[in-house]
């Protein structure tokens, strides 16, 4: 509602037009306007006249008259000369830096030229700073970045890299939770500032089509909240007779929205990095100050590189906690074959002890509930209620992975059990009914500390000054009951893991027994039957006697499925050599194991792991075979693109493709080392342990990061070298 009761409009509001119910949608790439610290041209990218300029060009500039309807050439200075050679650029990703004369007084200038649409260039002007860019400072923070070796480390040590290059009173790491909501993660400050560390802030704060911003213009500065916006003349450039796309524009306004929430926070000056982690927004480097301050272009170039290496390092941190979470499930699938093979039951492995199948998953309780038995360990709920979890999970749609932190708010006769039961991560272990594998975390009752009371009522009026709720940012402390810590990546990626070696136990397990106990065999057959991975059984003559669904569907005739073991060839790729193994596995009853390439249906190779083997009684007979699928695409592909990211990966002895000085070129190298040491150990510790889905995503990741890198160490170090020389 707004302050007079009047309701308010679901329309998509212009910038500087929202309120606080429809900010989330303010179109604040359009904004029409600058800050008062520089001044902008928009140029016809054909014709190269002055088309667009902000109201202020003219006195920032020097010039002797409104530069609208001029030819860049006919301003004074030499700024149609330094852009020349970027023009036949693309010019959509990083804004090129220029060390330009500009004006009657020839004035140094840092000019920024991107391309916001095929036919608009933009100039962007900054009074020069004289600055020196000290490679070696760089690189430091860039190894110190490398060599961390937890993400808490990683974090304080940046927020303290930051702090010291930009002079910052404040820098914090904001990392955001699935949610959205921001948490203070680590901070650097002057003694005399409160803390920030561990504040929570709702996500409301940053609207999506801010995150969204964030993703493409990495450095997001403003200078002074207090100083007046400069507009752009006309409003709607007349190249496209649409407003201005400022989305890459440095100089580009705030919302007022988000000025005023800064004024209401005391603070008067901010510089703001993104930080991307396998194509997303993972959290930002946020940096305060309480007077107004101006960061020049180099500066805010070596933020962006220290914080494409930040990124870079947590992706790797990431992978390096899976990967240990992984070896841990490994050694698990190790003992249950261990145990089957001593004992007869695999159970014991995952049973007899708490710590292997707790620890990789951080949960004070496990329940395996199969063929109509509970086994747990640990900590959890009685078997009464396991059953009656197990039934619930049945009416749900079928996942891989169900996980919640909070199940009392998922189904409420659940939330008696909280202080036992309150997170849950569930995994189905085969298509029968009822069975799974659970880990449960109790609730745990904690106090979250919040920058301001989120919670409080809103009173909206049209005038962004009416931000009644964030005027106090003062510590707000809430209770919070009903939740458990939440299931991370990790945690998903090791449930997952061991759920499958569970599932290809019980698939063996059961086809084994399919041929040894007779009198179950028709039941054993509906669960085999009905079991995800492809499965064929044959007698000690190689008669088929089942072939399930899901080996049916690999097959080129599901039809008319093979009567025989040698029939099974057929859909290889390789059909001699499918042929010769499988009857090496019927006469000299020599196991088959081995990735091979079946025709799929469509025509494309699909990639396979068999496991072919012959089943033998306790008396040495031979009962007759087992073979069971894995469909390993998805590795195959994790592989493909950790072969990708080798071949695109930047050399150590890369040159830049820009010309610099053989100083410049010696500070390139020094630096590319340090980047391209940083993504090798990245990659090497997600191709290690990543969970191989999400592998080609993290890698391409990494190297946009890389590739990022080189071309804004390639502009910074020559803008570097021209700004040392005027």
């Amino acid at each position: 509602m707004r302050a007079d009761g009047s309701p308010q409009t679901n329309s998509t509001p212009a910038f500087g037009k929202a309120d606080l119910s429809n900010c989330e949608r303010e179109q604040i790439h359009l904004a029409g306007a600058i800050q008062p610290h520089g001044a902008l041209l928009a140029l016809d990218a054909e014709t190269l006249q002055v088309r667009q300029a902000s109201s202020n060009a003219m006195a920032f500039l020097d010039l002797p008259r409104e530069p609208l309807g001029e030819h860049v050439a006919a301003l004074p200075g030499d700024v149609a000369d330094q852009i020349a050679p970027w023009l036949d650029r693309e010019l959509s990703g990083i804004p090129v830096a220029v060390r330009c004369r500009v004006g009657l007084s020839r004035g140094h200038y840092d000019c920024l030229l991107h391309r916001a649409h095929a036919r608009i260039i933009v100039l962007e002007f900054e009074r020069a700073e004289r600055s020196e860019l000290r490679s070696g400072t760089l690189r430091d923070a860039l190894e110190r970045i490398a060599q961390a070796s937890s993400l808490t480390a990683l974090s304080e040590n940046t927020a303290k890299i930051f702090r010291q290059l930009t002079g910052y009173d404040r820098v914090m790491i904001y990392r955001f939770d699935e949610a959205g909501h921001g948490e203070v993660f680590a901070e650097s400050r002057v003694d005399e500032l409160e803390p920030l560390l561990g504040n929570r802030y709702p996500a409301s704060d940053i609207p999506q089509i801010a995150r969204k911003l964030y993703e493409r213009n990495r450095v997001r500065l403003l200078s002074d909240v207090h100083s007046e916006q400069v507009p752009l003349v006309p409003p709607r450039n007349p190249v496209t007779d649409a407003e201005l796309d400022m989305s890459l524009c440095t100089l580009r306004s705030m919302s007022p929205i988000h000025v005023q929430y800064l004024r209401n926070m005391g603070v008067s000056g901010t510089l703001v990095a993104s930080l991307m982690v396998g194509g997303r927004l993972w959290g930002l480097i946020s940096c305060h100050h309480y007077e107004p301050r101006f960061v020049d272009y180099e500066m805010r170039a070596q933020c962006e590189l220290l914080a494409e290496a930040v990124s870079t390092r947590i992706a790797a941190l990431d992978s390096f906690v899976q990967a240990r979470a992984e070896l841990s499930v490994r050694r698990i699938e190790q003992h249950m074959r261990a145990a089957t093979r001593q004992h007869g039951d695999w159970r014991a492995a995952l049973f007899d002890s708490a710590e292997p199948l707790l620890w990789p998953l951080g949960a004070a309780g496990a329940a395996m509930l199969f063929e109509g038995q509970v086994h747990t360990v640990g900590e959890v709920p009685a078997t009464e209620h396991l059953r009656d979890l197990a039934a619930w999970l049945d009416t749900r749609p079928r996942a891989a992975i169900y996980s919640t932190a909070s199940l009392g708010a998922e189904e409420a006769r659940f939330g008696a059990l909280s202080p036992i039961l309150c997170g849950l991560l569930a995994a189905p272990i085969s298509r029968t009914p009822g069975e799974y594998l659970l880990w449960v975390r109790p609730e745990r009752v904690r106090t979250e500390v919040w920058g301001g009371n989120p919670n409080e009522p809103v009173i909206v009026g049209d005038d962004p000054a009416d931000l009644s709720p964030r005027r106090s940012f003062a510590k707000w402390h809430e209770l919070v009951r009903g939740t458990a810590d939440p299931w991370s990546e990790a945690d998903l990626t090791a449930a997952n893991l061991i759920a499958g070696s569970v599932a290809d136990v019980i698939n063996q397990f059961r086809s084994v027994r399919a041929l040894i106990v007779r009198d179950q065999l028709e039941e054993l057959h509906s669960q085999v039957r009905g079991a995800e991975q492809p499965i064929l059984i044959c007698d000690a003559e190689g008669n088929v006697l089942l072939v399930n669904h899901a080996m049916l569907q690999l097959l080129p005739s599901p039809d008319d499925p093979p009567q025989h073991l040698l029939e099974l060839a057929a859909p290889f790729i390789d059909h001699d050599a499918a042929r010769a193994c499988l009857d090496a596995l019927l006469r000299a009853r020599q196991p088959w194991h081995a990735e091979v390439e079946c025709q799929a249906r469509d025509g494309d190779a699909l990639p396979l792991l068999v496991r072919a083997d012959p089943v033998i009684s306790p008396r040495q007979k031979l009962l007759g075979f087992v073979v069971l699928f894995t469909d390993i695409s998805v590795q195959k592909n994790a592989e493909r693109a950790r072969a990708r990211f080798q071949e695109r990966i930047i050399d150590r002895s890369a040159l830049s493709r820009l010309r610099l000085t053989n100083e410049g070129d010696a500070q390139f190298r020094k630096l590319m080392s340090v980047i391209v040491d940083n993504a090798q150990l990245a990659a090497l510790e997600i191709t290690d342990g990543l969970n191989p889905q999400r592998m080609p995503g993290m890698l391409d990741g990494v190297q946009a990061s890389v590739a990022r890198s080189t071309e804004l160490l390639e502009i910074l170090l020559r803008h570097a070298s021209r700004s040392a020389r005027s």
